[in-house]
């Protein structure tokens, strides 16, 4: 397994996340937001995104390997009648991929949610065909709720999305 660190943002990351994020395998995991291809005026305006709002109802955090910024990692505090959930989001650039960062990046951050807001769970809505991401839920304690089907549009097909969470007491 491949040693890493979750640490706060810094600016200096951002030439990292643009080597790191530009890639279709990626980026079509992902929701549109996350461009492709991927700049480097896209990293630096995500990395200060990340800095400027801080832990301000989101924990994003950076995964490093071997000093570079090499992933993301984050959760989001919701709203309204979901004011007690988090969702959490990820990526990892591909050559980390199948090393056991992901699971244990989870885990962790997910730790640091529990403690830091006031929400009894965390869910995630990985595409039902990224078995890797799945597996990373799954292996980090993650229940599977179930399938919406056809619920994704992207890059011009459509892609079924699981729910998966992870209450409180289960952590």
């Amino acid at each position: 397994m491949t040693d890493f660190i979750l640490r706060k943002w810094e600016l200096r990351d951002a030439d990292s996340v643009a080597e790191q994020a530009d890639n279709i395998n990626v980026a079509k995991r992902l929701r549109n937001v996350f461009p492709n291809p991927y700049t480097l005026e896209d990293a630096k305006w995500y990395v200060n995104d990340c800095v400027e709002k801080g832990d301000n109802n989101q924990i994003t955090r950076a995964i490093v390997v071997d000093g570079k910024a090499v992933g993301s990692i984050g959760i989001f505090a919701m709203g309204d009648v979901y004011e007690k959930s988090g969702e959490l989001g990820y990526w990892l650039g591909e050559a980390y991929w199948r090393q056991g960062i992901m699971s244990r990046a989870v885990v962790e951050i997910c730790r640091e949610a529990f403690e830091m807001f006031d929400i009894e769970r965390i869910f995630a809505e990985p595409y039902s065909d990224n078995a890797g991401s799945r597996g990373v839920l799954e292996k980090a304690g993650f229940t599977f709720e179930g399938e919406m089907r056809k619920g994704v549009y992207k890059y011009g097909e459509f892609h079924s999305y699981c729910m998966y969470s992870l209450l409180r007491e289960e952590i």
